[in-house]
């Protein structure tokens, strides 16, 4: 079963429409601008988001306020992307490519974003667990439905998988998210090897 996501961070009230967009802007506008330089000032941040700066600074009382609300906003797409791809309901194979695809292309979106998501943020820490938790179960239905072998040691499985996404991300601006999906699954169910090394 999945879990329903947040839209705002944790321990805030939820906004209204407008103040909502608002708040997308200029998180929208701020992984664009720290993405380019991560020095960027709040000035800057809101001359790329097209809002006063006063506005920033109304909704976020500090530079580090602002990149904190910015990784946990992304951490929640990222959960969101996961539960897109109805891992503990669609078929295991299908399901592994499309949550790697989905989870690519946050990670190429909001990479400063991810990159700032400490696990010492409660939130963070909370969505990152349940992710862990329904990737091991898409191990086991993947292994279950002979997709992965009978003896696969799932949470190794599962680090290797972590391990492949972020390589894959990292080339992410030569690739697109669908075929870095099919290059992280290939290499994950087949690898780099002869199908019998052993007989060489």
């Amino acid at each position: 079963m999945t879990t329903q996501r947040q839209s705002t961070p944790a321990g805030t009230r939820p906004l209204r429409a407008d103040a909502e967009r608002t708040m997308t802007t200029i998180l929208e506008a701020a992984e664009r601008t720290l993405s380019r330089d991560p020095a960027a000032t709040m000035e800057q941040i809101a001359e790329a988001a097209g809002v006063a700066r006063t506005t920033v600074h109304r909704r976020f009382a500090t530079r580090e306020a602002l990149i904190d609300t910015l990784a946990v906003w992304a951490t929640q797409r990222f959960a969101a992307a996961v539960d897109a791809a109805h891992p503990d309901t669609a078929p295991p194979l299908v399901a592994l490519y499309q949550t790697t695809a989905n989870v690519l292309g946050v990670k190429t979106s909001w990479g400063f974003a991810m990159s700032r998501a400490s696990s010492a943020n409660p939130e963070v820490a909370r969505v990152h667990s349940d992710v862990r938790d329904t990737c091991e179960r898409l191990f086991r239905r993947a292994r279950e439905a002979g997709v992965l072998r009978a003896d696969v040691d799932i949470p190794w499985t599962r680090r290797v998988y972590y391990a492949l996404i972020h390589e894959a991300a990292q080339a992410g601006d030569e690739k697109d998210a669908d075929t870095l999906a099919t290059l992280v699954v290939d290499t994950l169910l087949r690898g780099a090897g002869t199908p019998h090394p052993d007989r060489l």
